[in-house]
């Protein structure tokens, strides 16, 4: 049997899960998710506050992103209950891994159970399993905590860190030892991405291991995150939290609908600047654009497109190996 080559993809939710549900279409690829845990909005927050448990919605967005998507079991995971009453709002997914935390008595081991029960093409592992909070510090000074505030402030963004400090589970940081490749993104730069490299270890693990390393760039600014950020101002950001490099960019150069961009730029979200003759790295460029429907509010969103994405991954870690 021919070795597959072990690739780590590190985020949050939508990001993470559109680049994974690419990436298992590939044979050769042993695929890891690193998923960050300060996620404190809908049906995630609910359960992380009422049960004192990490938010499961990001993990199990991930989890049913690498398990086959058609099977009766991967639909009642992704489930979201929509009418009224105490369960609207929840994904079933969410419900299940707060009870099997309940009766196993941790939130990894949880994971791990309900990824061997959905016989997933891959591992997803929570970063830490420790109850932290995200606090920011804007360019005027203010400090917000929590991602609900971060996100809801449309304030720019000056720095990030977390409440206390906190520790990667072990797992995590073996993940990173033995990755053969890295993937950082898509995601929310502050608040998907970045959240990652601040648990205890996991900097020092990523920048040990002499591998490839890829970030794959937003198609858009954030209000108030990335505000007139640039892709060399994410760039920067990433590597100046990881305290390392990353290899290659992946970035979009296709155009965004105009029906779509109007809503976006209600929202002031702009398309990314794509100022290459600043970036001083390989970079891949390609229409990445897809309109996917958002299943919590029903209307079409900007997503990459997961098949050229992995296309291009797998262009760089295997195909131009041969």
């Amino acid at each position: 049997m021919e070795k597959k080559f072990k690739l780590v993809a590190v985020g949050g939710g939508t990001g993470l899960s559109t680049l994974l549900r690419g990436l298992k279409k590939y044979d050769e690829f042993d695929l890891t998710a690193i998923v960050t845990i300060t996620d404190e909005g809908g049906s995630s927050g609910m359960i992380r506050r009422e049960m004192n448990i990490p938010p499961p919605g990001d993990i199990r967005n991930n989890i049913t992103a690498l398990a086959e998507d058609e099977t009766l079991l991967t639909k009642l995971i992704r489930y979201r209950f929509s009418e009224e009453g105490t369960l609207m709002g929840h994904s079933l997914g969410n419900i299940i891994l707060a009870a099997m935390t309940r009766i196993l008595g941790n939130f990894p081991e949880a994971v791990k159970n309900l990824a061997e029960v959905l016989a997933i093409q891959g591992r997803v592992f929570p970063v830490s399993d420790s109850m932290v909070r995200l606090v920011a510090e804007t360019v005027s000074g203010d400090f917000l905590l929590g991602e609900n505030e971060i996100a809801s402030s449309k304030q720019k963004i000056k720095s990030i860190t977390t409440n206390r400090k906190f520790d990667a589970l072990p797992d995590t940081l073996s993940a990173f030892e033995q990755a053969e490749g890295m993937i950082f993104g898509p995601g929310s730069l502050y608040t998907s991405v970045i959240p990652n490299f601040l648990a205890n270890g996991v900097k020092e693990a990523i920048n040990k291991n002499p591998c490839k390393k890829i970030y794959v760039a937003n198609l858009m600014t954030q209000p108030g995150e990335t505000t007139d950020y640039s892709l060399y101002d994410h760039i920067e950001t990433v590597e100046r939290y990881l305290e390392g490099n990353v290899d290659l960019i992946v970035a979009n150069n296709g155009p965004l609908p105009e029906e779509i961009m109007q809503r976006y730029e209600n929202q002031k979200s702009q398309a990314l600047l794509l100022d290459i003759e600043k970036v001083k790295k390989e970079i891949y460029m390609e229409n990445l654009v897809k309109l996917e429907l958002d299943e919590r509010d029903g209307k079409l969103k900007l997503r990459h497109d997961e098949k050229k994405l992995a296309e291009l991954i797998d262009k760089y870690f295997i195909r131009r190996k041969s």
